[in-house]
């Protein structure tokens, strides 16, 4: 389980990574969480590196135009 903190600093990175993406492609979103949520439950709370995480993750998610 991930402490307040560190869960305050997911959402900020999906936030920014995301600020381009409508609320309405929830399949690019999810998506994005979900590597982001996956690297921080491996020990990476970096900020930097999540962000990182997160834009690799956006360039292969799915969107509804491919």
């Amino acid at each position: 389980m991930l402490n307040t903190a560190t869960t305050a600093l997911l959402r900020a990175v999906l936030e920014e990574v995301c600020e381009g993406v409508s609320r309405h492609e929830t399949g690019a979103r999810t998506h994005v969480a979900s590597k982001i949520l996956e690297a921080a439950t491996k020990g990476e709370t970096s900020p930097d590196s999540l962000r990182q995480v997160g834009h690799e993750a956006l360039s292969h998610a799915p969107t509804m135009w491919r």
